[in-house]
């Protein structure tokens, strides 16, 4: 079975970190070698590296969502920055901006967002940023801040393939979800067409946006990453082993890791 990259979960929410070995083994079981556990605050964060260090396949990424945004002070940064030279700890994320729930004021997003990505140039790792409704203005702090050397992923892409095109010429990756296996989501089928594989990486999000057959029926988790690449494999008209080892190649690329 060739080996799958969940590279964005979330092993430290609450509905996961209640059965994470039995979540780690079912991801297993499906091929899912590897996976991206991804702070959204300090508290997940810390708890992010301390499942990492149980489980030999889980890597981690540091940071405070949007949503959050409110909370990043010198202090937690400071923290952020020590949690980011553990071992394991191979990017600052999740980062970005969401004007879709505007849980925290626009400029504080921005400028959590910024601080954060100055963080990932000097530790000279990448960053996973998130995006809802904010393309455009995602891109503009990027270009203003300069993107990371080590480059970045626009996780769980819902925009168009312009902005795809503009964050692949930032040195982006961009991250497909369960919402490319949503009925309605023709749009995004349309920009993972259009995409290189090599410019792809798959994830789940887990425990959210479960793809089908399972939506609305279960938590998400990282085994179901293997629908996410069946749909890739589908969408473009390839096997799903080949998704499988460019994708897996290109996240292990991205994350500073090796296909050994």
């Amino acid at each position: 079975m060739q080996e799958l990259f969940d590279s964005h979960s979330h092993l430290n929410d609450r509905r996961l970190r209640r059965d994470v070995d039995g979540v780690v083994l079912r991801a297993a079981e499906e091929g899912v070698s590897r996976i991206m556990c991804v702070g959204f605050d300090l508290p997940s964060s810390r708890l992010a590296v301390e499942i990492a260090g149980l489980h030999s396949g889980v890597w981690v990424a540091v940071g405070v969502h949007p949503h959050d945004a409110k909370t990043l002070n010198d202090g937690v940064l400071s923290e952020l920055a020590r949690l980011a030279r553990e071992p394991k700890v191979v990017a600052i994320g999740e980062i970005g901006l969401d004007f879709y729930r505007d849980l925290s004021p626009r400029p504080v997003q921005e400028a959590a967002f910024r601080a954060q990505i100055e963080l990932a140039k000097e530790l000279e790792v990448p960053v996973i940023v998130h995006d809802r409704n904010a393309g455009p203005q995602v891109l503009r702090v990027i270009e203003d801040q300069g993107p990371p050397a080590a480059g970045g992923v626009l996780h769980c892409f819902s925009g168009s393939l312009d902005l795809a095109r503009q964050a692949m010429e930032l040195g982006f990756y961009i991250g497909v979800a369960g919402p490319v296996t949503f009925q309605k989501s023709d749009a995004l089928r349309a920009v993972v067409r259009a995409v290189p594989i090599e410019r792809l990486l798959v994830e789940t999000d887990a425990p959210y946006l479960t793809p089908e057959p399972f939506r609305g029926r279960k938590d998400n988790e990282p085994a179901f990453v293997r629908l996410v690449a069946e749909k890739v494999a589908e969408i473009k008209g390839i096997g799903l082993a080949e998704v499988a080892r460019v994708t897996t190649a290109n996240a292990l690329r991205l994350f500073g890791g090796d296909s050994s």
